[in-house]
This record gives structure tokens, C-alpha cells and sequence, in this order.
């Protein structure tokens, strides 16, 4: 119920919103003979998604079980609400975005670089919250399904980030990101800043 909630928060209601807003939903596919790597990413962040907000709780209703160590309800009950504030952080983060927001890379398109609210101290807040999502949902149904679709998620989004977003700011806006990332953390407030 959470991940379905947050999935359709997160991509279904900010898409409308940016289809009212901008007149365009806001998703980016690579062209078929761009770089793999934006395709990797997404693979692998909606195979991470999938296994572990849908596969990981159906495989413990058909009698899965846990990880011994992890199998306690106080852990499972407080994995469902943090992913649920988690998944309100992510929608805040891609609220601040505005017209920028989008899914997805196109190197033929320059967007104002967001750097203030949660911003001006992450570069990536949304990237942030979804892991702090998986990462609860995993703590929430504790069997190795979810670790799976928890690793998978965090290989797309580093993926994602460090090898198409950043590289695409860096050309887009490259003195003012550059700037920017050698004061905001990547993913957490001072960790991941850019060099000098």
C-alpha cells in the first residue's frame, strides 16, 4: 500500500502537475542511439522499485520469511512510516523543482538549476527520500527479495546521478553547478561535494 501510494504520488500526481504546469509531463527517454547508460539506470532503478515494493510483500504473504535479525514488528511498523514520510520528503523535493522537474535526461535542454529549499544543502533530495523509501519498505517486509530491489535502487540512482544528471549539469550549467556542488552534499548535507 505505501509503494503504491508513494508510485503514484511521486510519478502519477507530479506529472499531472507539471502537465498543468508546463504543458508537458516532464519525462525524458534517451533516443535509441544515445549512451546505454541513462537505460542501465532506469532498469535497474524500476527492477529495484518493483522487487521490493511489490515482489518483497508478495513473497511474504506466499510464506517467504524474513531475515532472522531484522524480523521484529517494532522494526516493520516503523519501516511503514518513515517510508511514508519519505515518500512526502521526495514529493516536497520534486514540488521545489517547479518547472524544472523532470525524469530523466535531455542533453538538447536547459532547465533553470534549482539550488535553493532543500536544495541548498542536497544536490539530489529526491534521489535522497526514494532511498530512505526503498530502504524503510525493505525494513518493513525484511526478506531478501527486498534487499535485492533496495541494492538494485541504489545502483540506478548512483548511476544515475553520477554518470547522466551531474555530467549533464556540468555541461548545461557549468560554472554555477560547479559552484554549487562544492557547497551542497550529493545525496547528504557536506558528503559528495565536487572538488575544487
Amino acid at each position: 500500500m505505501v509503494f503504491a501510494a508513494a508510485f503514484g504520488l511521486l510519478f502519477g500526481v507530479r506529472s499531472i502537475q507539471q502537465t498543468r504546469r508546463t504543458g508537458d509531463v516532464g519525462w525524458r527517454f534517451p533516443s535509441p542511439g544515445a549512451d546505454r547508460t541513462q537505460w542501465i539506470a532506469r532498469l535497474f532503478m524500476g527492477f529495484g522499485g518493483l522487487t521490493g515494493g511489490i515482489a518483497a510483500p508478495a513473497a511474504a504473504l506466499m510464506g517467504m520469511p524474513s531475515v532472522t535479525f531484522m524480523d521484529h514488528t517494532w522494526l516493520r511498523i516503523t519501516g511503514l512510516v518513515l517510508a511514508a514520510v519519505a515518500a512526502a520528503a521526495a514529493f516536497a523535493a520534486q514540488q521545489s523543482m517547479g518547472a524544472s522537474w523532470r525524469i530523466g535526461v535531455d542533453d538538447t535542454e536547459h532547465t533553470a538549476l534549482v539550488t535553493t529549499g532543500q536544495f541548498a544543502y542536497v544536490r539530489n533530495p529526491i534521489f535522497t527520500a526514494m532511498f530512505a523509501l526503498m530502504t524503510n519498505l525493505a525494513l518493513a517486509t525484511p526478506n531478501i527479495v527486498a534487499y535485492i530491489g533496495l541494492a538494485s535502487v541504489i545502483a540506478g540512482i548512483e548511476l544515475q546521478v553520477r554518470k547522466v544528471e551531474e555530467p549533464h549539469l556540468l555541461n548545461t550549467h557549468p560554472d554555477t553547478y560547479r559552484d554549487y556542488a562544492q557547497q551542497a552534499g550529493r545525496f547528504l548535507p557536506g558528503i559528495g561535494r565536487l572538488s575544487r
